[in-house]
């Protein structure tokens, strides 16, 4: 296999090194709506790892949360330059760079790049994943009352009836816990990291999520829609664990909200 992963850390490192140097400096905001924002980072970060990936792999396409889709050959880039955008302009330090490379649809090769904490998750499809250079496996928390969740809520919860509250509430009063980070990339990451044991949310892309998941998926966890589809990239919903809580998890969503898609 050719080097995508050492390719996709450097890059991530890179355009990481640009998102401290803006952390915490007055910045651009624009709003694509309500609650979406935008900096000159999120663009600058953008920017740096297409270059990148056109001077590397000038065949391959891409698909970018700023740019969007650019077509090429059988080889895709999932890019999120900078998730956690929120967090990073509130200067609130949760946010990362995330970059996934499927082939034919499947997930091949992903970073999760943390520039604060100086943390990069990593994993390619049956070769494990990797946290720094370690290997990483996932918790073995089995009941779902002790597990930490991590979620997450879309930018149109406001409009949107499918706003994950129901669901959320249902979490809180069966799990331990319930975080919301603001970087669905570190929270996936997180799963295979063992520091929390899963993850759920409706309305995320698959730049946001490509890379996290299979961290998770190398680490031993397992990743669907809230019906069961392995096939999650692209679905309007992704539920992500440890695997051992995963049938407990679905039957929590379907609970919560029969209506489940």
């Amino acid at each position: 296999m050719p080097d995508f992963i050492h390719i996709a850390e450097q890059l991530a490192r890179e355009a990481g090194a640009l998102l401290r140097e803006g952390y915490g400096t007055t910045l651009q905001i624009e709003f694509k709506s309500a609650i979406d924002l935008v900096t000159e980072y999120d663009r600058r970060s953008e920017a740096l790892i297409l270059g990148g990936l056109r001077g590397s792999f000038p065949g391959h396409a891409v698909l970018g949360e700023e740019s969007g889709r650019t077509h090429g050959d059988e080889y895709e880039w999932l890019v999120d330059p900078l998730d956690g955008t929120t967090n990073f302009a509130h200067g609130y330090p949760m946010f990362a760079v995330s970059l996934a490379l499927t082939h034919r649809g499947r997930l091949i090769a992903g970073v999760v790049y943390d520039p604060l904490r100086d943390e990069l998750f990593a994993a390619e499809a049956g070769a494990g994943a990797m946290l720094n250079g370690r290997p990483l496996r996932v918790s073995t928390v089995t009941d779902l009352g002790r597990a930490l969740l991590n979620t997450g809520f879309a930018y149109d919860v406001r409009t949107n009836p499918r706003n994950n509250l129901p669901e959320f509430t249902a979490f809180l009063m069966q799990a331990q816990a319930v975080r919301r980070g603001g970087s669905a990339a570190l929270d996936c990451a997180y799963i295979g990291a063992g520091r929390a044991d899963g993850y759920w949310e409706f309305g995320s892309k698959p730049w946001d999520l490509g890379a996290g998941v299979l961290v998770t998926r190398e680490a031993g966890g397992r990743a669907t829609t809230v019906t069961g589809d392995d096939d999650f990239l692209g679905q309007p919903s992704v539920v992500v664990s440890n695997g051992h809580i995963h049938a407990a998890m679905l039957r929590v969503i379907h609970e919560a909200s029969p209506s489940t898609s």
